[in-house]
């Protein structure tokens, strides 16, 4: 590429260059740089901590991987959510003036993991700085209607404690699935973890849930208690065709999204189609296998594909634990995360290493 050419690729506003694609450590930042929970003296654990069964679950290289796509496959199934990216999430308002490119669709799924995980793995007051910013840009983010179809459900609102308890709750949910069904431990196949060890999982992230808006009547201490608030709020789960249209304008969200996409496409924008192919092609084939069949389900999928997503995952094996190796996580870590949750990451797996250590040498003694 010649001199000119780099410049223009740079200031164009739909060009996209590999330093582009990454980002810098802005992009997923918020209130300053975290810091990591137990990391020095003083330091308290957060909403988790080292030695966690949480840290467990979201430190494994399965999680980095795949969390993006499970948490998307669950959390779009949940209709409030859906709701509110198809009003309010920048991504529609630029869809509606024409001016959404792949980019920025993409950009936008690739702040999820990086901007989060300082609440999983930082200290007190750096989770608490990080929720108070979503609450805020939250605020806006409600409407009176859900699905044009189905007005008997009601509006959505991101603060409101049901809908806000259950953005969070499927973002944890989603890690442990990827985990029980898509993580290598050792020598062993991925498998489900011991019912007594789920419960501990899930009285956690109650943890997580305080942080945000809640009824604390509400929030689930075991995966039955978790199971039970599926099958109360079973209607605002899953889609149907009415759902993508924005109330305000009767314009089709979806084909809004598409055509903008198409219309501003850019050569350069071949690595982000790559990249759009690891995330929603390769990947998001083992995270459908990896979700439960109720959620498969609710995202329209046929007895059919499911069976054959099942049989795809044992076939996919050998590709979900090479994904899972040192090099290729750590493309998908820094892709997904940015620079902060890379660190976040490294420096959390030695304190949790070293916790479990400790642990064991107590059982011991």
């Amino acid at each position: 590429m010649t001199a000119q050419a780099q410049t223009d690729l740079r200031t164009s506003s739909n060009g996209v260059s590999r330093e582009k694609l990454l980002g810098p450590a802005a992009r997923w930042r918020r209130h300053g740089e975290p810091r990591l929970a137990g990391s020095a003296p003083g330091v308290d654990d957060g909403v988790f901590g080292p030695g966690s069964i949480a840290w467990e679950v979201l430190l494994h290289p399965a999680t980095i991987v795949f969390q993006s796509a499970t948490q998307f496959i669950l959390q779009l199934t949940y209709k409030p959510v859906f709701a509110g990216v198809r009003d309010h999430d920048p991504i529609s308002k630029k869809a509606r003036l024409g001016k959404l490119t792949m980019f920025d669709a993409f950009e936008r799924g690739q702040r999820n993991s990086g901007i989060h995980a300082p609440m999983w793995l930082g200290d007190t007051d750096t989770a608490n700085r990080v929720a108070g910013h979503l609450i805020r840009i939250h605020e806006k983010v409600k409407g009176d209607i859900i699905d044009i179809g189905a007005p008997e459900l009601g509006g959505y609102e991101a603060n409101s404690p049901r809908d806000s308890m259950w953005a969070a709750l499927t973002e944890m949910h989603t890690m442990l699935w990827a985990y029980e069904r898509l993580a290598f431990r050792g020598f062993g196949l991925p498998r489900r973890l011991p019912d007594q060890v789920r419960d501990d999982y899930i009285r956690l992230v109650k943890n997580y849930c305080r942080l945000f808006p809640h009824e604390e009547r509400d929030l689930p201490g075991s995966m039955a208690e978790l199971e039970a608030l599926y099958a109360r709020d079973a209607d605002l789960f899953g889609g149907t065709k009415t759902l993508t249209i924005i109330p305000e304008t009767g314009q089709d969200f979806l084909k809004l999204w598409h055509d903008s996409v198409l219309q501003n496409y850019d050569p350069s924008q071949f690595r982000v189609k790559v990249q759009l192919f690891f995330q929603n092609k390769l990947l998001k084939l083992p995270a459908l296998a990896a979700v439960s069949g109720r959620t498969r389900r609710n995202a329209g999928i046929s007895p059919a594909k499911e069976r054959a997503i099942l049989l795809a995952r044992w076939l996919l094996l050998p590709m979900i634990w090479a994904v899972q190796q040192g090099p290729i996580e750590r493309y998908f870590m820094r892709m997904m995360w940015g620079p902060d949750g890379v660190k976040l990451v490294m420096e959390a797996r030695k304190l949790h290493a070293q916790a479990k250590k400790r642990a064991r040498a107590a059982q011991a003694g």
